[in-house]
């Protein structure tokens, strides 16, 4: 039964045998009690719904994906007993079930204003993402270390002061978002995070950055935006595989020389940061350098040599005179800003 977006205000009559129910985007209130009934059901797509509740789904021992996404539910039932997939991003739940199934593989229960999840969620050694993101969560448990197979991870947006040590021994390769929360400092534990290649770290209260960092050897973007460093560990020299590095609105006053290392760094974002020089040598593959309002006065001569270099942006800066190194820039073709 396929009718997404299909303007219905009401559950359409379905056969008995129906594998796959999607009506997703709609303007459905309610889920017939009858529902619950549909043995066969493997995929629910309700998303974007106005439903408010639900029947108890815990008889549909076929289903494998159940889609809440974007509805006003208060609360969930008890869950279908081999569900592998649950998404309930966007809701009003205020607490997830107890007992939730040993199949589940992907979980999505962000924007709920959740305090607390369940302490069953830590043992589903089989899921493979979790978001938990835009909750009031304070803390996070060092059975976390124990999904092993965690994939993807998002705690983005919460209340968490600290990021537990045992965050290290996930197999996370995706992402690991940890945005917007309290966090005063980065665990080395998070240094074996070997295969990850996506680390948010913005809008925290970082004033430091463990050496481990550089050991993150698969990181292709690393978000550091809206802290407190004041340096980087020269370790970061590293990150051979890293493509951008954003780094606005921090207090860095210098950067290491072992930066020149990112070999395939493309993006660098330095705004608003207390930068008073910048060292030598650069990234050899850089396309875009933003260095507005720091207090530059000068410029290496390096610079002129970043073939790829195709737009530096350096408004807001107090440059000594017209720097040669622009005009080289310049007449090759790179967008200079000033």
């Amino acid at each position: 039964m396929l009718a997404p977006d299909a303007g219905l205000t009401a559950f359409p009559d379905v056969p008995g045998d129906v594998r796959l129910i999607d009506l997703a985007w709609n303007r459905i209130a309610e889920v017939p009690a009858w529902v619950a009934g549909l043995t066969s059901l493997e995929e629910l797509r309700l998303d974007g719904n106005g439903l408010r509740g639900l029947p108890d789904l815990s008889g549909l021992t076929a289903l494998r994906a159940l889609h809440l996404d974007g509805n006003e539910l208060t609360s969930f039932p008890a869950c279908p007993p081999h569900l592998e997939a649950l998404f309930l991003y966007g809701n009003r739940v205020g607490a997830l079930p107890g007992r939730l199934p040993g199949t589940l593989r992907h979980l999505a229960a962000g924007a709920n204003g959740l305090t607390e999840v369940p302490g069953s969620l830590w043992k589903l050694t089989g899921l493979e993402s979790l978001n938990l993101a835009e909750n009031a969560l304070t803390e996070v448990p060092a059975a976390i270390g124990g999904l092993a197979r965690l994939r993807m991870l998002d705690l983005g947006h919460n209340r968490l002061t600290e990021i537990p040590p045992e965050i290290g021994d996930l197999p996370l390769t995706d992402y690991l978002y940890l945005s917007d929360n309290l966090f005063t400092r980065v665990p080395g534990s998070i240094g074996r995070l070997d295969r990850l290649a996506y680390l948010n770290l913005t809008d925290n209260r970082l004033e430091r950055l463990p050496d481990a960092l550089g050991s993150m050897a698969a990181l292709m973007e690393l978000r550091l935006y809206g802290n407190r460093l004041e340096a980087l560990p020269e370790t970061i020299g590293g990150l051979s595989r890293l493509r951008e590095l954003h780094l606005q609105g921090n207090r860095l006053t210098r950067l290491p020389g072992s930066i020149a290392g990112l070999g395939e760094l493309r993006v660098l974002d330095l705004r608003d940061n207390r930068l008073r020089a910048l060292p030598e040598s650069l990234p050899p593959r850089l396309t875009h350098l933003d260095l507005r309002n720091n207090r530059l006065r000068e410029l290496p001569g390096g610079l002129a040599a970043l073939p790829a270099l195709e737009k530096l942006d350096l408004r807001w800066n107090k440059l000594d005179g017209e720097p040669e190194v622009l005009r080289r820039l310049a007449a090759r073709g790179c967008v200079v800003l000033r």
